[in-house]
């Protein structure tokens, strides 16, 4: 199995060693009260769905299921990390194919971290002419954000400490995003 940052370690003991903060039913009930604030919000404004590739492709998945109104699907795949731990520079992969202007706009990502990635998408969206724009994302990390990032997620699934989270979507070194739940990397690993 691969091996992982440390000489010895395996992806499969990063995942045996690490806390889970959410379990599969924690996550289901939290995707069904975001479902509702989304339902309440969006279901009468035909919303352009953004997904934030490649972390927010599973908590999307699971939460579509659960949006019974009209609704078109896109994706953007914006990001800084590079398949390392710690973010860089913004590096834009993919732009939507569907046109932003003139549309209500929600962005879904996996994570709300520091917020640049997420702020930058918004000021993309903002600078593409749309009606109004919202953010979702499954997880909150409670910590301070990069400087200048004033803004909160429109929505959110759960909100965890400020460790290094992989599942659901979140993933460490590329690994674990199918992990059903959300875990935080044991500290010896990080």
């Amino acid at each position: 199995m691969e091996l992982i940052n440390k000489p010895g370690t395996t992806v499969q003991q990063i995942y045996d060693n690490a806390d889970c903060l959410y379990d599969l039913a924690a996550i289901e009930e939290a995707l069904d009260k975001m479902a509702d604030a989304l339902t309440l919000k969006l279901k009468n404004s035909n919303p352009l769905i953004l997904c934030v590739m490649i972390g927010a492709l599973i908590p999307m998945g699971h939460l579509l299921t659960r949006l019974h109104f009209p609704l078109e699907v896109d994706y953007i795949h914006v990001t800084r990390y590079k398949s390392t731990t710690r973010g860089g520079d913004l590096h834009w992969l993919v732009t939507p194919r569907q046109s932003l202007e003139n549309r209500t706009v929600l962005v879904i990502d996996d994570v709300m971290d520091g917020g640049l990635t997420l702020g930058a998408i918004i000021d993309y969206c903002k600078q593409s002419n749309v009606k109004e724009v919202y953010s979702a994302v499954m997880v909150n990390k409670i910590r301070e954000r990069e400087p200048g990032v004033n803004f909160a997620p429109d929505f959110v699934g759960v909100d965890t400490e400020d460790r290094y989270l992989f599942g659901f979507g979140l993933d460490y070194h590329e690994y674990l995003r199918n992990a059903p739940g959300i875990y935080a990397v044991n500290k010896d690993h990080e």
